[in-house]
This record gives C-alpha cells, sequence and structure tokens, in this order.
C-alpha cells in the first residue's frame, strides 16, 4: 500500500486560512526581535561580537537541524498536532530565554528556532494537500503574514524596550504571546486529525536527485542573506550612524515592503514556462539593496532597504513556491520541504555567524561585502538549476 498524507478533514478551507496565517505570524518574530536590543543585550550580558554572532546563528542553525524531525512527528501525531506541539515549545522557550542568563538566552533562542523549523516543514506540505490549485497564492499570503511577524518584532521591539523602562528581557518576552494566541486558534485543527503515514525512505530517496539538491541550495543561500539582515542589518546601520530606533525601523520597512513581492513574485513564476528568470530577478534586486546598505551614503538609506525588501519578499516566497511547483504530489512535497529546509537553514546558520566572525576580525563591515556577493551569486547558480520546468520524483513511487 503506499503511504499517504492527508487529514480526516479533507478540506476545512476559510478556518485552515485563518490557522494557517496565524501559525506563520509567528515563524520570525523569536529571531528579528534580538537585533533591534542586541546592543541593550550585549551591553547587559558583557557579549563580544562573536557572541553575539553566535547568538543570531543559533535560532537559523537549529531551524535546520530540527527539519528532519518534522517527519517522525508527522508519522507519531500527525501534521496538525505536530504543528499544535511545536506552538506550545515555542511559546516557552521565548518566555524563558530572557531570564535564565547568556546560557539560557543562547539555548531558549536555539530551541525557539528548532520549533519554528519544524512548523517551517510542516505547513507547506498542509498548503499542498488542502489548497492543490491555490498553491501560488497560498504560498504569496503565508509569507506575507510571515513577513508581518518579521517586521512587527523588527520594528517594535526596541520601541516597546524603551517603553518598559529600558527592560530588554520584558520586550523579547512580550513575542511569546502571538505564539499563545495561535496556539489556541490552531485547536480546531486538531479534530479529525490523524497520524499520517510518511515514506521512511523518502529523505533518502530524495539525496539523490539533483533537481531536490538545487531547490535546497538555493533555499538555504537566500536564507543565508535573510537571516544576515535580520541579525546584523540595525548593528550595522547604528555603526554607520543611525539612531536604534531608526536602525529598527529600517529593518521594519526592509521587511515590510516584502510582502508586495511576496505575492507578486509566485504570481507571476507560476504563469510562466520555468521561473529562473523570476530568480535571478529578485536575487538581483537582493544582493542590490545589500550592497547600497553597505557602501552607498547613509543619506540614502531608504532607497536601499525598499530595493533590499523587494528582493528579499521574492527570493523568500520562491524558495517555497519551488517546494510545492518541484513536487507531483503532497508527500513529496512534505518530504521536499524537509529536505531543502534542513539542509538549507543548517547552511543558512553560516552567513550570520561568519559575518560576525568577519565584522569581529576586521573591526568594521567592508570585508562582509565580498562574502554577501559570493552568497548572492552561489544562489543565482542555484537558481538557474531549481527554476527549470521540472519535478523531483515521487517519493510514493514503488
Amino acid at each position: 500500500m503506499k503511504p499517504v498524507y492527508r487529514s480526516a478533514l479533507p478540506h476545512r478551507g476559510l478556518l485552515t486560512l485563518v490557522a494557517l496565517l496565524l501559525v506563520a505570524l509567528n515563524l520570525r518574530p523569536a529571531l528579528t526581535s534580538v537585533s533591534p536590543v542586541l546592543g541593550s543585550i550585549a551591553e547587559a550580558l558583557s557579549l563580544s561580537p562573536s557572541v553575539q554572532g553566535i547568538l543570531t546563528t543559533l535560532p537559523v542553525l537549529f531551524l535546520g537541524l530540527a527539519a528532519p524531525l518534522a517527519p517522525r512527528l508527522v508519522r507519531r501525531l500527525g501534521p496538525e498536532r505536530s504543528v499544535f506541539l511545536a506552538l506550545l515549545v515555542l511559546g516557552v522557550a521565548l518566555a524563558a530565554r530572557p531570564y535564565v542568563g547568556t546560557l539560557g538566552l543562547l539555548l531558549g533562542s536555539a530551541l525557539a528556532g528548532g520549533c519554528i523549523g519544524v512548523i517551517g516543514v510542516l505547513l507547506p506540505g498542509i498548503v499542498k494537500r488542502d489548497f492543490p490549485e491555490r498553491v501560488s497564492i497560498m504560498t504569496g499570503l503565508y509569507t506575507v503574514a510571515l513577513n508581518l511577524g518579521a517586521s512587527a518584532a523588527a520594528g517594535s521591539t526596541e520601541p516597546l524596550r524603551q517603553a518598559l523602562g529600558a527592560d530588554w528581557q520584558g520586550a523579547l518576552a512580550f513575542w511569546l504571546l502571538p505564539a499563545v494566541l495561535a496556539a489556541l486558534l490552531w485547536l480546531p485543527q486538531l479534530r479529525g486529525s490523524a497520524a499520517t503515514r510518511v515514506a521512511a525512505r523518502a529523505g533518502a530517496r530524495l539525496r539523490h536527485d539533483p533537481l531536490a539538491w538545487q531547490v535546497s541550495l538555493f533555499m538555504g543561500l537566500q536564507s543565508s542573506l535573510a537571516y544576515t539582515v535580520f541579525g546584523w542589518l540595525p548593528t550595522l546601520l547604528q555603526d554607520r550612524g543611525l539612531a536604534p530606533v531608526t536602525a529598527g525601523l529600517a529593518l521594519s520597512v526592509s521587511i515590510l515592503l516584502q510582502v508586495t513581492t511576496a505575492l507578486a513574485a509566485p504570481w507571476i513564476g507560476s504563469r510562466m514556462k520555468d521561473q529562473r528568470a523570476v530568480l535571478v530577478a529578485v536575487m538581483g534586486l537582493t544582493l542590490t539593496g545589500l550592497m547600497g546598505c553597505l557602501y552607498a551614503p547613509i543619506g540614502g538609506i531608504w532607497l536601499w532597504v525598499v530595493i533590499l525588501g523587494l528582493g528579499q519578499g521574492g527570493t523568500f516566497s520562491m524558495a517555497l513556491t519551488l517546494l510545492a511547483l518541484r513536487a507531483p504530489d503532497a508527500l513529496t512535497a512534505a518530504s521536499l520541504s524537509a529536505m531543502a529546509q534542513g539542509i538549507g537553514y543548517t547552511l543558512a546558520a553560516l552567513g550570520p555567524l561568519l559575518v560576525g566572525l568577519l565584522h569581529d576580525w576586521s573591526g568594521g563591515w567592508n570585508a562582509v561585502g565580498g562574502l554577501l556577493v559570493v552568497i548572492a551569486l552561489g544562489a543565482m547558480g542555484a537558481a538557474l538549476g531549481a527554476g527549470r520546468d521540472r519535478q523531483v520524483a515521487s517519493v510514493q513511487g514503488g
């Protein structure tokens, strides 16, 4: 008998859509809430630039390391219960990490990243299953919700810290509230959820597929740039002369503008013969924006964060869209998602870490630009393979 990937409730329409978007809203605040108050955290806990780099890297690393856990959880609990469990643990990690010292902050950030990694693997399969004819628009909406959560955390954490009397701990802990709300509103999804049989050898099959590797590399390299921006852009802009609140607002604006291309890029890409042109175009915008933030006169920073946001909104939404477009069925989409996000986010973690090490070693940001160019060109190369009109072999075969 072939394995299946299905829910006892075959299509839950609007309820599923709302629940998915609320969950997606929580997939970035744990990361983007740290960088606006990183200076305050470093001062309070006496963190060196290298340790700050580790703090921004750990959540991304555990996004990748935890991704292979998702298929195992699905086999035992089903996708809906797995998402619910991850939301609960995410809330606990966000509540605890500001109050348990340096080691606790690092471990809590890692745990939060792991929960986000599990959820991120599961949602594309749920989208492919419940909205098979609307994958592109659903991916765009999911990315919009994700970006709104990221932007809200980036733009409001520093003002919240100031409103709380310079309490960075309370400002970070605040972000457990959306996670709790999402868990409560996800509860109706648990009715009728049954454990899902997933092919045990699915991952092994995909690891022999060159297209699956190209999708994974694009996911990882574009994510490396995204998490570098999440973790370091406010610090970079502060070093270039912007006030902390303005630097956090610049990151928030950049993320918020991702909404436009998060919707437009999948819509355009799905109507083309293949997606290579769209992928290269959004990567080009991303690289242009990064170089402007690093080297252009600081007076024009708003132009560069706009370009950066437009590029990164398209790269991430297209990376998610490829998970569905390159998979022939929902089970394969879930398995490709696990591989691409597992390998991709583990690779992506190197970006913020290397940026921190280069910044620490050089005492400035000039050397960082070369690293970002190499990563962007690598992503473009992977895009030329992943963007072709092909599909990976179904893991349900045989």
